[in-house]
């Protein structure tokens, strides 16, 4: 996982019960840390937590250097090509982020964003579905989630495109920006799961984790959500 994506996972110097290492120093603490200590509990395994690079996450699972990619990344058909996934462990919903100050917090459809800065993270969903806006400006993607929200906050963009956990972390931790939220019909097309990434020549391992994960009910994953957006930093690195 990346460890910089709350409230899935970031990164910490503090050690608490729901962090991992992952060097000396540092710890990784979210959404994604507990749920791979839950499936390895109920597996018998230990945890080990690696920081990557978004893009390299899914490379350095096809070179052996991982095991299991937990990092909010949603199953896509371009991705099936060259990994498999579990069934979703949690469900989203895709929003946008904007300055509280602006017109755009009040805005009900996404066509509303019409001639508007906007922009996602590097090669992930947020990015591909701004082209659902019609006569919008694509800005060049993020590499990281944090950089678009300070180019928001700097006036670089008009809108970040994120999914709610998320960008209720960053509110809270943000009273300048809000959240808008579109009514039903108007916002994006767009699948808003996140599944668990695997080899495709490691099906005993998906196997394992499915029936794991198909013991965690649906209450058990909200409650760990909402959990992590309560304790995620206040500020974003």
């Amino acid at each position: 996982m990346e460890c910089n994506y709350a409230p899935f996972n970031w990164s910490s110097t503090t050690k608490s019960d729901t962090t991992q290492p992952i060097s000396d120093v540092d710890y990784c603490d979210g959404y994604d840390v507990v749920m791979a200590e839950t499936l390895a509990d109920k597996m018998g395994y230990d945890v080990q937590i690696v920081k990557l690079d978004w893009d390299n996450l899914i490379l350095s699972l096809q070179n052996n250097q991982i095991d299991a990619i937990i990092a909010g990344m949603t199953d896509t058909p371009d991705r099936e090509k060259e990994i498999d996934f579990t069934t979703p462990y949690y469900v989203s919903e895709e929003v946008v982020i904007v300055r509280a100050d602006s017109d755009l917090a009040s805005i009900t459809d996404i066509q509303q964003l019409s001639g508007y800065k906007v922009q996602g993270q590097m090669n992930t969903i947020y990015d591909e579905v701004i082209d659902q806006i019609q006569g919008v400006d694509h800005q060049p993607a993020a590499e990281t989630f944090p950089a678009s929200i300070q180019a928001l906050q700097a006036g670089g963009v008009d809108a970040v495109v994120s999914e709610l956990p998320v960008a209720n972390g960053v509110v809270a931790a943000n009273p300048d920006l809000a959240i808008v939220r579109f009514e039903e019909g108007h916002g994006f097309e767009a699948d808003s799961s996140v599944s668990i990434g695997v080899s495709k020549d490691n099906t005993d391992l998906k196997d394992k984790l499915q029936s794991a994960l198909d013991t965690i009910s649906e209450d058990e994953r909200q409650q760990m959500m909402q959990d992590a957006v309560d304790r995620q930093p206040a500020t974003e690195e």
